[in-house]
């Protein structure tokens, strides 16, 4: 699919080198297959998404200080659904995309209604963000990031090959564009910033110039310069975030309690639940800033098998996505992996001063219903995608061995 990744190898055998014409996409199930058979998952990328979400869980009790059986609850009630929902999709997904519902345009248009909804809504937080069921608060942008990277996927495996052509790449600009405007009418600049890194990330791996971008980049860039520096909270961020002690009694206050939390933890930790800076010093702690309360009680060894995690969940999505049967199944995999792992490494920079503060939850650990769900609704479309393609070419799927189907 990709010259980033293979850069002399046959285009009709590479996944990530496009060919001309669209790969079929070709059912799981066959004349041959009478009956329904459980797919068999990546046992890997099914392991260490269930480890995050048990212990994201343990810290969504340790870091609430308050009402933390209230919260634990809740989050223990998002997991399990979650979970349920991902196993579904994890042997279906591949199955529902025959129904008009499912099909790529749909679901686009089911997200912009969603996305013009919250904004008419009651603000919370000062910020349009969430539709407020009473029992359940949805938050469209979540869904935003899976139905934007099945559609990106989908389109561009429509026009494989000829992504030469920079004139096919005015309808995905302009659905993300649309999409990603959305989301910043809420005051939610973060999610934007982050989906618009996958969606170049995107269109350059399915084999497009880098030079066909400029022009959108040039047209977009007064935008973002306008909402980072014209915009005071936003400015007010920035300039904390450069010199977070000078205003450690105003907006640099959450950075400068952070790093006292990250600082604090050493080498090996303050042992669970034995954190003080969630006794009402950080605010958000079971939330955006909970890495910081993960690196205060667990300290900087074991916080290294988390980050070590999310490098390994992005390898292994990688390593599936270049082995993948058809263009569509590569491109989501590699969207949604990128999706989540970016988002992560987000809240982890941010957590340690790397980036300015902001409002992006750190997958499978963060408090938040629609942030677990989505994310574990990623993680069943990957592994059914991953499933699907194993079973149909009975492929061992591991970082090399996408090399032996371009012989």
């Amino acid at each position: 699919m990709v010259r980033l990744f293979n850069k002399k190898t046959p285009a009709k055998k590479n996944t990530f080198i496009r060919s001309a014409g669209r790969t079929p996409r070709k059912s799981s199930s066959s004349k041959q297959d009478s009956s329904w058979q459980p797919l068999r998952l990546d046992k890997r990328l099914a392991f260490i998404s269930f480890a995050f979400v048990l212990v994201g869980l343990i810290f969504t009790y340790s870091s609430s200080a308050f009402d933390s059986a209230s919260f634990f609850k809740r989050q223990l009630i998002f997991d399990i659904l979650g979970i349920l929902i991902a196993l579904f999709l994890s042997q279906t997904y591949s199955h529902l995309q025959r129904w008009k519902i499912f099909r790529p345009i749909n679901l686009m248009y089911v997200t912009w209604a969603l996305l013009i909804v919250v904004l008419f809504v009651r603000t919370q937080a000062n910020v349009h963000r969430w539709i407020d069921f009473g029992f359940f608060k949805l938050q469209p942008s979540e869904i935003a990031k899976v139905t934007l990277v099945i559609y990106i996927a989908d389109y561009l495996e429509s026009v494989a090959g000829r992504l030469r052509n920079w004139r096919l790449l005015l309808k995905p600009i302009g659905v993300a564009a649309i999409t990603l405007g959305l989301i910043l009418a809420e005051k939610d600049f973060g999610t934007p910033f982050l989906m618009g890194i996958v969606f170049v990330s995107m269109i350059l791996v399915a084999g497009a110039r880098f030079v066909h971008l400029l022009l959108p980049g040039l047209i977009i860039s007064p935008l973002i310069i306008h909402q980072l520096f014209f915009v005071a909270y936003r400015r007010e961020r920035i300039f904390s975030f450069l010199n977070p002690f000078a205003k450690e009694g105003g907006t640099g206050y959450q950075l400068v309690q952070s790093f006292l939390a990250v600082g604090s933890g050493g080498w090996f930790g303050k042992g669970l639940g034995n954190s003080e800076l969630k006794l009402e010093y950080l605010p958000a702690a079971h939330t955006d800033f909970i890495f910081s309360i993960m690196c205060e009680e667990f300290g900087l060894f074991r916080i290294a098998l988390i980050v070590g995690g999310f490098c390994w969940f992005l390898i292994r999505g990688i390593s599936l996505a270049r082995i993948a049967k058809t263009h569509f199944n590569a491109l989501v995999i590699f969207g949604l992996t990128s999706t989540i792992c970016l988002q992560a490494f987000f809240n982890m920079a941010m957590a340690i001063g790397l980036m300015p503060t902001k409002g992006i939850a750190l997958p499978f650990f963060s408090y938040g219903g629609s942030s677990v769900i989505m994310t574990l609704v990623m993680v069943g479309i990957i592994l059914n995608l991953a499933a699907v393609d194993r079973t149909q070419n009975n492929l061992r799927a591991d970082i090399t061995s996408y090399k032996n189907r371009n012989k």
